[in-house]
């Protein structure tokens, strides 16, 4: 019927081999003198999503998602996980060999305080964990009478025997026309924030930030389009970029060098000594930095400057070709997605379909673009039950058949080379129970209290995200997760440093683009989650308004499952709100679909019926 060419359905779980690879590391750690070990999930460029050569945590583990630690020691070993992982981690890791801790509510550095012994020594990899995390891991170490050790090489690496070959995916120039501004001129705006705090040059370790600053992308990430890079910014002369040669063409190379110095990637731990010699101030972000590049600048006398990284905010507030980008990507985008919803319509109800025919047939409907580049992340399809498991992914051993009666969520997203997207639509198959309806009108509510929202300059996530809880919270329910995450431009979908979330401090600008996900998780049962796109813009004027006011213009257009509204539960501005979006939505598709599709969008986004 349908065929996934981004995707792939195997299970890539190594639960089975845990006890034996956990033997081999404590074999290697008791052979070095440690007696203990942190096995982080980044790799050296702090990455979320990793490159299956850097799966160390999942290769030691068995666990699949994209946040998370372990700490193995000589006779016990946990797994850091966080909420939207609490159901996934126990189905995936053997409980007998890893007890199960809360990344947020118990984090390493607290369970190392509370749990090593005195006197041991903890090993860390310098070049996988940030200056600060390491500097937390230092601190608990201390405080339990032990030490943490930096090591060289990574005992974990020592014993990974069939370990996948790094990725050397082709690096392509990102055109000015999806851009929006050349290279040389972010270089140049880079330059000018080294003034304050004084700094002789940027150290560039976040290959989003390498590929947006450059005007690069690569294939080096799953479904995320980066080169894997490194970067040296001076304040005067000019910059370098440091990569595998092996992954330019010579048109590629030629343009580079035409405003920096392409480098080997192993002249950039020489040049970074180099600084450090020169006694010259270097600025890193500590919370981002790995913790090796700060060893190297001040092991050979230099200063590290830690300041954030002001990369990040020039990246995450598109330009006005970024944002006619996106604008264009999500119309395209949305039309695919409801052509999906509507033979998923069609489909469901007779109770053949799988969670992966699902995921097959949205990626096709998504490739008859003819732009779609990949997917922005693997398709969280769930049905029943593994609708709850925040970031489920499904697999040839997990796939279920979806039956009438049940909920179906899935989350996708596209990458095209004008923008990246990713929305959430949950649905009934058959009929809703009355639970079931309440719960997605309770998180409908918090959604369009996100998406209704007018606030001042400087306002944060944090200050945001309790809008989309209040109804939920009002019937003793939330959701274990954040509301909001910044999207780049044909870059990841996961952005910083702007979020919608209740550590979420960044201040939200004009030109940046969140999502607006909130959600209710019934283990067992279901899962509801509601995702749209949103752009900060200036809010329409506000007679006697004393602060610049901003509000978000909806990206995403797709119908939101009305036969799951209980319409009595919405005030009549909610209502008013959603019949909008709809005819919106009914407006900007209708053109783009044939007409079967068009006629269910017709019946999909009509008005609510009165309560």
């Amino acid at each position: 019927m349908f065929e996934a060419h981004f995707q792939s359905f195997e299970d890539r779980s190594g639960r089975a081999d845990a006890a034996a690879r956990v033997k081999a590391l404590r074999a290697e750690l008791q052979r070095r003198g440690l007696d203990g070990f942190v096995v982080p999930r980044a790799d050296r460029f702090q990455n979320e999503y990793v490159p299956p050569s850097d799966e160390r945590l999942g290769w030691l583990t068995g666990f699949t998602g994209s946040a998370g630690a372990a700490i193995v020691l000589a006779e016990r070993a946990v797994i850091f996980v966080d909420g939207r992982y609490q159901v996934q981690v126990r189905e995936e890791v053997d409980d007998k060999i890893f007890a199960v801790a809360h990344l947020v509510e118990n984090p390493p550095p607290a369970w190392i305080e509370a749990n090593l012994p005195a006197g041991a020594k903890l090993g860390y990899a310098p070049w996988l964990h940030t200056v600060e995390g390491a500097e937390r891991l230092a601190k608990a170490c201390a405080a339990a009478g032990a030490s943490l050790v930096a090591v060289d090489d990574n005992p974990l690496d020592a014993v990974w025997t069939d370990r996948p070959p790094a990725p050397r995916g082709a690096v392509v120039l990102h055109d000015l026309r999806f851009a929006g501004e050349d290279a040389a001129a972010k270089l140049e705006r880079v330059r000018g924030a080294l003034a304050k705090p004084a700094a002789d040059a940027l150290v560039v370790s976040d290959p989003h930030a390498v590929s947006w600053l450059f005007n690069i992308r690569g294939s080096d990430l799953p479904h995320t389009p980066v080169a894997f890079a490194f970067a040296l910014v001076p304040r005067e002369g000019r910059s370098a970029l440091y990569i595998d040669g092996s992954k330019l063409g010579n048109d590629v190379r030629h343009r580079l060098e035409e405003f920096a110095a392409v480098r080997a990637e192993a002249e950039f731990e020489r040049d970074l000594a180099a600084l450090g010699g020169d006694k010259r101030a270097v600025r890193l972000d500590p919370g981002a930095c790995p913790d090796a590049i700060a060893r190297l600048i001040s092991g050979h006398g230099g200063k590290v400057v830690r300041a954030s990284d002001p990369i990040a905010p020039m990246k995450a507030v598109k330009n006005a070709v970024e944002i006619a980008g996106a604008r264009a990507a999500q119309l395209r985008d949305g039309a695919a997605v409801t052509r999906f919803l509507a033979w998923f319509d069609r489909e469901a109800p007779g109770g053949r379909l799988t969670e992966i025919d699902a995921v097959e047939a949205l990626e096709s409907f998504r490739r008859d673009t003819r732009l779609l580049k990949d997917v922005s992340f693997p398709t969280i399809a769930g049905a029943g039950p593994n609708g709850a498991i925040v970031h489920y992914r499904v697999t040839r051993g997990s796939n279920r058949r979806i039956a009438p009666g049940e909920l179906f969520l899935v989350d996708s997203g596209g990458q095209y080379e004008d923008g990246t997207t990713d929305i959430t639509r949950t649905v009934i198959v058959g009929t809703p129970s009355a639970d079931m309806r309440r719960n997605f009108t309770r998180v409908l509510k918090g959604h369009i209290a996100i998406a209704r929202a007018v606030f001042p300059d400087g306002t944060s996530g944090a200050q945001l995200d309790s809008f989309a809880r209040q109804f939920l919270w009002r019937a003793g329910l939330d959701f274990d997760h954040g509301t909001g995450h910044g999207v780049g431009s044909y870059l990841s979908v996961h952005e910083g440093p702007a979020r919608i979330a209740k550590f979420g401090i960044a201040p939200l600008a004009r030109g940046m683009i969140l999502s607006n996900e909130p959600g209710y998780y019934r283990a067992g049962a279901y899962g509801i989650r509601i995702e749209n796109l949103v752009l900060v813009t200036e809010a329409a004027p506000v007679e006697g308004a004393e602060k610049p006011l901003n509000a978000f213009e909806i990206l995403t257009l797709a119908p939101i499952d009305r036969r799951l509204i209980e319409p009595a539960l919405l005030s009549a501005e909610e209502t008013a709100w959603l019949d909008a979006y709809h005819a919106r939505v009914r407006e900007a598709l209708t053109p783009l679909l044939d007409a079967p599709t068009r006629d269910w969008l017709a019946a999909a986004t009509a008005p609510l019926p009165s309560s």
